[in-house]
């Protein structure tokens, strides 16, 4: 049983449960933003939260202690040089999560976890305004669009009436193909 034990595994081995949230914890710190189900979000909170806290120390040690945690050169990097600098005057909460509904396969609760104010967002950024966009251009056209789906209406007239199918022949059943035969 697990009388008091703050801590969720989600079913894994500790090695496992470990390496996964280290993986979840770089692609947060490179990416800014990431999908994952609700109840790892919270989980991830915790872990991607103490990241950038070892970030805002900046000491050799700090980077040592996020580098045995992390094990990716590239994300702890970024950690120490670009997203730790940000929350210089940030006492905590440096991720939110946006909860989304629900996966449609297995109807797991799905949530985006990402850093909060400033922090860099390529994806996020690059998203919205092509939705915006698409939109748009749609709505300037549709006038164009009337105006030439009339000469097609006409065309649609002239054209002859549906063609006649064509005669079916008579299947042949078991007893037809027997006395045939």
């Amino acid at each position: 049983m697990r009388h008091n034990r703050d801590e969720k595994r989600f079913d894994r081995r500790p090695g496992h449960l470990k390496s996964m949230l280290s993986n979840m914890t770089n692609d947060l710190v490179i990416f800014g933003r990431i999908k994952t189900t609700t109840p790892k979000a919270k989980v991830l909170r915790r872990f991607a939260e103490r990241m950038i806290t070892l970030g805002k120390d900046g000491t050799v040690a700090a980077r040592r202690r996020a580098m045995a945690f992390m094990r990716s050169k590239e994300a702890v990097t970024k950690l120490f040089d670009v997203v730790a600098p940000q929350y210089k005057e940030r006492n905590g909460g440096y991720t939110r999560i946006l909860k989304i509904g629900v996966r449609p396969g297995d109807n797991a609760a799905m949530a985006f976890i990402e850093l909060v104010e400033g922090a860099s967002r390529p994806a996020a950024t690059e998203e919205k305004p092509k939705a915006k966009k698409a939109a748009a251009k749609p709505r300037a056209k549709a006038p164009a669009k009337k105006a030439a789906a009339a000469p097609a209406k006409e065309k649609a007239k002239k054209a002859p009436a549906k063609k006649e199918p064509a005669e079916k022949k008579p299947r042949k059943t078991a007893t037809k193909a027997r006395s045939e035969a």
